[in-house]
């Protein structure tokens, strides 16, 4: 059986920042209730070596929007990584639905013949598209989710499953 790559790719990544922006809303009202600075959630993590709150937001942003530019075979968008309130996360979250959305089936027609070249620190990656979309784009996009879900739920924030399935 055929993936359809447009199928499962923009609209998985909309849902999860739209999840995620949900998230860190919960996030700022607990931090309003407790009355504390934000930067008690934006710098918090789940071990000394790993990102905070704040990065892993930029980081999943930018794993959504380079993967549906790297599935369309366009250039993947920059964004600095500057933010540094909630209220920056979440324009930052909406510039990245925004670009996502933009997507159209057409722009993956040729996707299935696409390879993909993911070059970081410490090796190169090869991948077809379907490849990078199920073992590279969606992995690291809901571990950088996930981990921004852990952090919120580790310092006291009342997330729960539902939240993180974006439940309403």
């Amino acid at each position: 059986m055929s993936l359809s790559i447009y199928a499962h790719s923009p609209m998985q990544f909309v849902r999860g920042l739209q999840i995620l922006s949900a998230l860190l809303k919960k996030g700022e009202q607990f931090l309003q209730q407790k009355q504390q600075a934000e930067s008690v959630l934006l710098e918090a993590r789940l071990a000394p070596d790993m990102f905070p709150l704040l990065r892993q937001v930029q980081i999943a942003s930018d794993a959504a929007k380079g993967a549906v530019a790297r599935l369309a075979g366009q250039e993947v968008p920059s964004m600095p990584d500057n933010e540094a309130s909630f209220a920056e996360l979440y324009q930052r979250i909406e510039k990245t639905i925004a670009y996502v959305q933009g997507f159209q089936a057409a722009d993956f027609a040729e996707a299935d013949s696409r390879n993909i070249e993911i070059k970081s620190k410490t090796r190169d990656f090869h991948f077809t598209a379907q490849d990078f979309l199920l073992t590279f784009a969606l992995p690291n996009f809901y571990f950088h989710l996930t981990t921004a879900y852990n952090i919120l739920r580790n310092q006291g924030v009342e997330v729960g499953k539902w939240d993180y399935l974006g439940a309403k």
